[in-house]
């Protein structure tokens, strides 16, 4: 089950759409969706995860505690919007398809992707457009 929580004044909207698309994503990979909780907050939010959890002392879109058993998917992914509207803007996209690249980003993780160096950000970032395309696509 895929739950949509909210620490700021965000709320996605069409969620059935994006549940729809999330298990279908995982599907892609040889996964199941089990529980995975969304967690929208802000960057002060994250921050405070980021260190308490991870001891690093920086902004991020993007942190997934990965609780994955066998193919099946759990986590938990907690996502700042205030950094997902700023890379929008850095990176010239729509606030939405930020939003999608980086909701696919936590299930690619619980999928098994990692990013840390440069060849694993490259087939992230692939994945990442495949997942987009498929969200358009249905």
């Amino acid at each position: 089950m895929i739950l949509f929580h909210s620490e700021t004044n965000f709320s996605l909207q069409n969620k059935l759409s994006y549940k729809a698309w999330l298990k279908a994503l995982a599907a892609t990979e040889a996964c199941k969706i089990g529980d995975i909780n969304y967690i929208f907050c802000d960057d002060d939010y994250l921050l405070t995860i980021n260190q308490k959890y991870l001891q690093h002392d920086t902004l991020t879109d993007i942190i997934t505690f990965d609780y994955v058993e066998g193919n099946v998917l759990h986590g938990d992914i907690y996502i700042s919007i205030e950094r997902v509207r700023e890379n929008a803007q850095i990176f010239n996209v729509t606030f939405d398809d930020e939003l999608l690249r980086v909701l696919s980003h936590g299930v690619l993780h619980l999928c098994g992707y990692k990013d840390k160096t440069e060849e694993d950000a490259a087939v992230m970032r692939s994945k990442e457009e495949f997942a987009m395309d498929l969200f358009k696509k249905m």
